[in-house]
């Protein structure tokens, strides 16, 4: 049992260092900028070089037939922006055996740290964890520490992120993303707080994505493994030179300035 799940989580993490791009999102909102072709969006991804791709089940069933690609992720939480105090609320959708039908090669799940609902979605995650292993399935979990009821602790320098990754980790993830903390100090208390793989969001639409990969950089410097981006990757205007910018950080360890050359 071990081995294939080894085999799976090397497949979509070379190394232990990946490039995940999530394109999730039109299920929370649409129209979203970059994904109203998906065919175009993803067949751009796949082409810089994507280590695994992250898609709601329905997506992710046509597009693992059209193109044959083994490494799609099936994402297993929904919410939308229509949904009021609910919107955050991330509600499971699917599970391990039926995504594996599907063609996926892993699951992936939503965690809002701090929401009214954040109990409900701590046992929702749960439930997809135990399926997962049921299954030899690699498990992604999306823990982001941003509701209204957040308590940190005033003297954490990570705002609540290295307890969303260790929470990540207890609830039986394989792999975490979490947010940036800011500095390669502070990050490095996530990474070492958790004996997996730990990979970033994408931040801000307005932040120059040159500005982008030196943040990657810093999280490779602090032990991170990797980002899991996907506004900043689909909505671009060259997807591909994105990607293979991302990956020149993660997987061959250049300077951010290196890899911005490769930008379109």
């Amino acid at each position: 049992m071990a081995d294939l799940l080894a085999s799976r989580i090397s497949t979509i993490l070379p190394g232990g260092r990946g490039v995940w791009v999530p394109m999730d999102h039109g299920a929370s909102a649409f129209p979203e900028s970059g994904l109203e072709d998906t065919d175009s969006a993803l067949d751009s991804v796949i082409e810089g070089g994507a280590d695994a791709i992250v898609l709601h089940k329905g997506s992710l069933s046509y597009h693992s037939s059209r193109t044959g690609w083994g490494r799609f992720v099936c994402h297993l939480s929904a919410s939308t922006v229509h949904g009021g105090e609910h919107s955050q609320d991330k509600v499971l959708v699917g599970n391990a055996s039926e995504s594996l039908s599907r063609g996926a090669i892993g699951v992936s799940a939503q965690v809002n740290i701090g929401e009214e609902s954040e109990s409900t979605m701590i046992e929702r995650f749960g439930e997809v964890s135990s399926d997962a292993f049921k299954h030899e399935m690699p498990v992604l979990g999306m823990f982001y520490p941003r509701g209204p009821n957040l308590a940190t602790d005033p003297s954490d320098p990570t705002r609540g992120v290295a307890h969303a990754a260790r929470l990540a980790w207890e609830l039986g993830c394989n792999v975490v993303k979490v947010p940036w903390t800011g500095s390669v100090e502070s990050f490095r208390l996530v990474t070492t707080c958790v004996p997996i793989p730990v990979l970033i969001s994408g931040g801000s639409a307005s932040t120059p994505f040159s500005e982008i990969l030196d943040v990657v950089e810093k999280s490779i410097i602090a032990g991170g493994s990797g980002v899991c981006m996907g506004r900043r990757v689909f909505g671009a205007e060259d997807p591909v030179s994105n990607v293979r910018a991302l990956r020149a950080i993660v997987h061959d360890e250049v300077s951010a300035s290196e890899a911005s050359r490769l930008l379109g």
